[in-house]
């Protein structure tokens, strides 16, 4: 059975909005959103067990709508009880066996049109996250979104999404990812080499309706 790391954030607390200057998108009241700073936050970890050769980083929102029907229609809000699906804001593997954190901005320090590279980086190696997909066929935005990537949640859902920053201890050095990979490779990769895991969560919202 796999152990528990103790993880935290800088800048919110398990289960707290999770500060604008993170996210990809912020509210705006004439235009309901506008791009944000999609600075990575910085996280802490503690408690790897011997025996830690790496570590990797997820993040998903597990409240994301599972069709886009009515994802920022003026005229309606996405519905409570439409099915979600999870979404991978961050996927980073092959982090140091030594690391107990990643420094605030060393994923990303701005929007970036069409991706970030895949691949070796200072902090670890990049897979990729969910907005590949969103913007798909998109000619502004469209390409490969390597690492992290922040909360973009529409702007009328009627529910606060909740972004889950889990960090895995694993017994190898490197998971062999390279390429297009993304979270559920990650995922299927990392079973068997996990030492111990830990989470915490941040929410955050652009419907004005409901608050923070």
């Amino acid at each position: 059975m796999a152990g528990t790391l103790q993880v935290s954030a800088d800048s919110w607390n398990d289960g707290e909005p999770i500060p604008a200057k993170f996210a990809f998108c912020a509210p705006a009241p004439e235009s309901h959103v506008t791009m944000s700073t999609n600075i990575s936050p910085a996280l802490n970890w503690a408690g790897a067990p011997d025996g830690t050769r790496s570590f990797a980083i997820l993040c998903i929102d597990v409240d994301v709508p599972s069709a886009p029907d009515d994802v920022n229609q003026e005229d309606r809000e996405v519905p409570v009880d439409l099915p979600r699906i999870d979404f991978f804001h961050w996927v980073l593997v092959d982090i140091a066996g030594d690391a107990t954190g990643i420094a605030e901005g060393a994923d990303s320090d701005s929007i970036t049109a069409g991706g970030k590279a895949l691949g070796q980086t200072s902090v670890g190696v990049r897979g990729l996250n969910n907005f590949t997909d969103w913007f798909a066929g998109d000619a502004d935005m469209g390409g490969d979104y390597g690492g992290y990537d922040g909360p973009c949640s529409p702007w009328n859902d009627s529910i606060i999404h909740h972004y889950h920053f889990h960090i895995y201890a694993l017994d190898i050095k490197t998971l062999g990812l390279d390429g297009q990979f993304g979270g559920p490779e990650a995922q299927a990769a990392m079973k068997g080499h996990v030492l111990a895991e830990g989470s915490m969560c941040g929410t955050y919202n652009q419907n004005p309706r409901l608050g923070t």
